[in-house]
């Protein structure tokens, strides 16, 4: 399972520890990521999906996944997210 948000594509980074003696050894910063059930209004339905905390905490202060999907680029998106929001987007339009 690899460890990208599927919401916001957040995903490991790179860097270094430090050593009280100035040592310098490669290090992975991972991502908080959760599996979490989220609820699409529009599609009455709900959806598991491995997010980020950070996007958890955006996706409730968007007022929900609908609004934050509708906003969200398509390139950030996993293919997952990316369905969920085409099927929204035609059920907004019926």
């Amino acid at each position: 399972m690899s460890r990208v948000c599927e919401l916001t594509g957040k995903g490991p980074m790179v860097g270094n520890n430090v050593s009280h003696a100035n040592n310098k050894t490669k290090r992975r910063f991972l991502p908080n990521l959760n599996d979490v059930t989220l609820l699409s209004d529009a599609l009455g339905q709900s959806f598991k999906l491995r997010i980020s905390a950070s996007a958890l905490r955006t996706v409730d202060h968007r007022g929900g996944l609908d609004a934050f999907l509708a906003k969200a680029k398509d390139s950030d998106l996993s293919p997952k997210a990316l369905k969920i929001k085409k099927d929204i987007a035609k059920a907004a339009a019926a």
